[in-house]
Parts: structure tokens; C-alpha cells; sequence
């Protein structure tokens, strides 16, 4: 009687456990699938990302330069300061010259290409040279948004680098010629780096997903000529 019970008892959890198996061999799967997917974008973009003072970056007429967040008083976050500052660099060291700042301003309080407009600007950048895209609100819209409002077709991608490979990846997928620029010109704190990381996997397959939908950005508009506005 008692080895009926347990043979019951058993024959009740085997199901539980196939399931169980099941769904943690298709996570398994999944995982190393995403995992897969991440490599192959690290490994297709590492060839056209330079650091700031490299001699082999190529000269592009514009870079874009991507927001990044704001402090409480309206200023530039770190992650911001150092973007902007390294396409300043760039500006003074002749690899491109105009910049095209991308960023959120979604709301009147919130302008984040205002406040690098003014970075750069304290960084010697010609007002002229200086042209702001207020509806850069993801990675993905800044990119769009380049080719199709701004009429680019090449450029140089100034922001984080773990933020390039996807930025990078974006671009290649909306037929645009772009290289890139890591801006780390600070020590950031491992908790930081780590949350940035793996916030970008999800992010990446999202910007998959755009790309293969032809996703619109939230805003276009009229086409801008670069060499023809101030900000």
C-alpha cells in the first residue's frame, strides 16, 4: 500500500518535472541564442569604433552625438559631458565638422540638446556648427532621423562604447556609413557599467525588431540641410 502511494505520488510530479525541464532548456536555448545574436553585433561593428585620438579615424563632414540624461539643475550628466567633449575634440582636431546633437526634449523641462549645445559651445565649438535634433529620443530615431530629416549618409557616431556597437549597428542597417567613437573619458563606477551592459540586450533585440519592421521614429518632419541651420 504504501509503495502504491508513492509510485502515485511520483506519477503526479512527472509531468511537472517535463514541463520543468522543457521550459528551462527553451530559456537555455534562448539564452544562447541572444547571447549569439549580442556577439555577432560586437563582433560586426569592433572593426569601425576608435578611440578619440586615433590617426586611423576616418574624417566625416558631421558626427552625431547622442544624448545621455541631465542632472537636476538642467545640466549635462557625466555620461553627456563626456560625449559632447569628445566631439568637441573632434571638432578642434579636424575630423569633423559639424555636430549634430541628438537628444530628448519631449517636454518643455526636459532639453537635453539645449544643455549640450551650451557644453559645447563652453567647449569652443562654433555656434554655426552646431545643429540640434530635439526629437532624438532613442538611439534608433537619432539614426533614422540623420538619413531621412538631415539628408546624411556617412558619419561619425560619438557616444559611449557600450553604446556603440548597437548605435553602429542601427546605422549599418538603415544603409548608412558610419564609424565610431568611444567617449569614456572617466572611470565609471562597476555597478554602472554592469546595469548599461546588460540594459543594452534588450535594447539591441528591440532595435532588431525595428529594423525589420522598417519602424518609423516618433517624429520626422521636414528635411534639414545641415550646412544650411543654426541649432
Amino acid at each position: 500500500m504504501h509503495t502504491t502511494r508513492i509510485r502515485q505520488a511520483i506519477g503526479r510530479r512527472g509531468p511537472w518535472r517535463k514541463l520543468l525541464r522543457r521550459t528551462l532548456l527553451v530559456a537555455l536555448l534562448g539564452g544562447v541564442v541572444v547571447a549569439g545574436f549580442v556577439w555577432h553585433v560586437v563582433a560586426l561593428t569592433a572593426g569601425v569604433i576608435y578611440g578619440p585620438t586615433d590617426a586611423r579615424l576616418p574624417h566625416n563632414h558631421v558626427a552625431l552625438v547622442f544624448g545621455a540624461g541631465l542632472t537636476p539643475s538642467g545640466g549635462p550628466s557625466a555620461v553627456l559631458y563626456d560625449r559632447v567633449a569628445t566631439a568637441a575634440d573632434l571638432y578642434r582636431h579636424g575630423k569633423v565638422d559639424k555636430l549634430l546633437m541628438s537628444g530628448d526634449n519631449s517636454v518643455p523641462e526636459y532639453n537635453e540638446v539645449a544643455a549640450m549645445r551650451r557644453t559645447a559651445l563652453a567647449l569652443g565649438v562654433a555656434d554655426r556648427d552646431i545643429v540640434l535634433d530635439y526629437a532624438g529620443f532613442r538611439t534608433y530615431d537619432s539614426c533614422y532621423r540623420a538619413r531621412d530629416v538631415f539628408g546624411l549618409r556617412a558619419m561619425t557616431l560619438v557616444t559611449n562604447g557600450y553604446h556603440l556597437p548597437r548605435a553602429l549597428y542601427i546605422c549599418r542597417g538603415l544603409g548608412l556609413d558610419a564609424v565610431g567613437v568611444a567617449a569614456d573619458r572617466q572611470p565609471y563606477s562597476a555597478s554602472a557599467k554592469l546595469s548599461w551592459q546588460v540594459r543594452e540586450v534588450p535594447a539591441l533585440i528591440a532595435a532588431r525588431w525595428w529594423l525589420s519592421t522598417s519602424e518609423q521614429p516618433h517624429f520626422l518632419g521636414p528635411q534639414i540641410d545641415v550646412d544650411g541651420v543654426n541649432g
